[in-house]
């Protein structure tokens, strides 16, 4: 007698298919739901890659940082890390900010952290990557 093998191909829900290897649970199609977007509206944001780099302003158009990076925190609030000293990514301070404090221009090319200067900045805790 031939063995079956253990990956069942299955109809669930309504015609749709679920792949499995051995027993597993079938989640229903409830578990997802989709959301539409402006797709526009989106196109319109700023794309975290081209923002990483770039030179950080304060009021004063006085260079204080540069963005190191994006964060989403595990709430789903946006953080922004800064460099602030040091030259071309080596001795630097690290801190992170409320992405919402930056004011970016409509072509994301310009940043600016109103109030802030590189003094006060270092004065913040230092911000370290856990990996």
């Amino acid at each position: 007698m031939r063995k079956i093998s253990t990956i069942l191909l299955t109809a669930a829900f309504g015609g749709g298919l679920v792949l499995a290897a051995g027993p597993q649970p079938v989640l229903s199609q409830a578990a997802v739901t989709l959301v539409r977007v402006d797709v526009k509206a989106v196109a319109a944001g700023y794309r975290a890659s081209k923002l990483t780099g770039q030179t950080v302003i304060n009021d004063k158009n006085e260079k204080i940082g540069t963005l190191d990076d994006l964060i989403v925190g595990k709430d789903k609030v946006l953080f922004a890390v800064l460099q602030v000293g040091g030259f071309l990514g080596l001795g630097g301070h690290l801190v992170a900010l409320p992405y919402e404090e930056l004011q970016i221009d409509d072509a994301g090319k310009k940043i600016t952290l109103p109030g802030a200067s590189k003094d006060e900045l270092k004065k913040l805790p230092e911000f370290t990557y856990e990996t």
